[in-house]
């Protein structure tokens, strides 16, 4: 699929279109990952990084790359504890 966005030139001067093109698939994969739409794996694809690419812009934007619940975290210590 393509999709066709205007960007006013005054926004990106220093930029090609391609390295516009990356910053916005990775922003937008970012941010998909960050409400739970994408796994890390699908933001990975999505924005053609590798893994290691995509866990340091997560580290760059403080954007925590495993969420648990309190519940959740509650439940995996009484399984260490049961060990």
């Amino acid at each position: 699929m393509k999709v066709l966005v205007d960007i006013p030139d005054s926004y990106f001067e220093k930029q090609n279109a391609q390295q516009i093109a990356d910053k916005l698939k990775l922003h937008t994969a970012l941010l998909l990952f960050q409400t739970g739409h994408f796994s890390r794996g699908q933001a990975c694809e999505f924005a053609n990084i590798t893994i290691y690419s995509f866990l340091e812009s997560c580290y760059n934007y403080d954007i925590p790359v495993i969420n648990y619940t309190e519940e959740e975290l509650n439940a995996e210590f009484e399984q260490l504890k049961k060990l």
